[in-house]
């Protein structure tokens, strides 16, 4: 027996006449890697991806129940919002303080379970839905007339739509105990798609807010008493919606379609104020030139929040919060990870011991053939090492295909890009703290190894 080669061929033989053993010990090593590598790359980079897709407003207005739920509903489609706002309050916040811009939205129907949100057309010409980056059409344009939908990037894949295509929304969200049936009388068109936002906005549906009230009231007072709808008052068009120039009911309505019952037609002078409801509102406070902080938001953010019928919020704050609570799971999350990799690092010892009492007397050959006790000792240490390394390369792998997996997950369901990449720096030091324990494990082994009596194992085999 001479140089390192052949001390590589024994170890390398000695790991595979235990395959199954080295097998699940090395894939301990890499799931316990896999996992640290994969949490420590998106705890950072979805923190920065939640932040980011608060984009460029100060404070969202709406009735949840919490600052926290009115931004993951409103900003991130968590849920269509329960409580409405009227638009008489609409107009009052928007009248109580020279805003840059007061956006309404109204959250409620959806299309194939993805959520539609009615809005006017300032939406995507103030509105960003990443601080400095503005919305951009791949193909279209944004709505002008009733019943006309720009769908978002992530929605126009999925559902292969292109401009010119006629869409139908769901009341609800398809599912929900709220809804469910379609408004099939009246079709949207598809006029516009958005190029990729990186933010849950593409995987939205943003149409006309005046069609979607006249769509609900006509379905209102379709189940109303007569009397109730030829008593009912009709105010004058409210010039501030200016989206929607045209006639709205007869933009949508499909005159053959059969409702089982009266269909009634409304126009967008038609509508009751208690028909005029939206569930949020984007607000931004004028700025100097390229900063985003002013004095002012923090003096209208109290000022709105004495209204207690309605709830006021930080976006950029609330989401900090939200991180803040996360990271906390996050953290008990890597200590998990930590303790499979301790755990992986118990079984590569525990896998050698059973071996080595099986191979006391190959040892007691080795020993015989002039290896000497230091010798076997390195041994045994490099096959512990050789596994933690496997483990390491392989876990470091599964890493990146999992971190591209989870990237996906979250784009589709989420609609937020989270840039999982494996941080160079935390793969080293996770590889080489793996590797190190797997070398510390594979000490008792070696010491039993070292201490193996030459006498007592080369006895024949009685």
């Amino acid at each position: 027996m001479s140089g390192g080669i052949s001390d590589m061929t024994i170890v390398l033989r000695s790991l595979r006449t235990r395959a199954l053993a080295t097998s699940v010990a090395t894939a301990l090593v890499a799931i316990a890697v896999a996992l640290l590598l994969v949490l420590l790359s998106l705890r950072e980079a979805a923190s920065q991806a939640f932040r980011r897709g608060t984009g460029n407003i100060h404070l969202l207005v709406s009735a949840d129940a919490s600052p926290l739920v009115a931004v993951l509903n409103g900003l991130f489609y968590a849920n269509a919002p329960a409580n409405p706002i009227a638009w008489a309050k609409f107009k009052e916040i928007e009248g109580s303080f020279p805003w840059q811009w007061c956006i309404p939205t109204q959250l409620g129907d959806s299309f194939r379970g993805q959520p539609v949100m009615a809005t006017t057309a300032e939406f995507f010409t103030d509105f960003e839905p990443v601080s400095g980056v503005p919305f951009q059409f791949s193909d279209g344009r944004a709505f002008e007339g009733a019943f006309e939908v720009v769908v978002g990037s992530s929605v126009a894949r999925d559902f292969a739509l292109q401009v010119g295509q006629q869409i139908v929304f769901t009341h609800g969200s398809g599912g929900s105990r709220e809804g469910g049936h379609e408004h099939a009388d009246h079709p949207y068109e598809v006029v516009g798609v958005l190029q990729p936002t990186g933010s849950a906005h593409d995987r939205a549906l943003f149409t006309n807010l005046v069609s979607t009230w006249v769509i609900h009231a006509e379905e209102k007072r379709a189940h109303e008493p007569k009397t109730a709808q030829s008593d009912a008052s009709a105010p004058k068009p409210d010039a501030s919606v200016s989206s929607t120039s045209t006639t709205v009911s007869e933009a949508g309505h499909d005159p053959g379609h059969d409702h089982g019952h009266d269909h009634v037609h409304v126009d967008e002078a038609d509508l009751r104020d208690d028909e005029k409801l939206i569930t949020g509102i984007l607000l931004r406070i004028p700025t100097r030139s390229g900063s985003d902080a002013s004095a002012s938001i923090a003096a209208q953010f109290d000022r709105l929040r004495r209204d207690v019928s309605i709830t006021v919020a930080q976006p950029a704050q609330q989401i900090g919060r939200l991180m803040a609570l996360i990271g906390d799971i996050d953290w008990l999350f890597v200590a998990m990870a930590v303790v499979v990799l301790f755990s992986s690092a118990a079984s590569i010892m525990l896998a050698m011991v059973s071996s080595m009492e099986l191979r006391r007397r190959q040892v007691a050959i080795l020993r015989v053939l002039g290896a000497s006790a230091w010798r076997v000792f390195a041994l045994a240490i490099t096959e512990s090492t050789l596994i933690g390394l496997g483990g390491a390369g392989i876990g470091a792998a599964l890493a990146i295909v999992g971190g591209q997996i989870a990237t996906t997950l979250l784009q589709e369901r989420v609609g937020l890009v989270i840039a999982g990449a494996v941080d160079t720096r935390a793969a080293i030091l996770v590889a080489a703290g793996a590797v190190v324990l797997a070398a510390i494990a594979g000490i008792v082994p070696a010491v039993k190894a070292y201490r193996t009596s030459i006498a007592r194992h080369l006895k024949p085999l009685a």
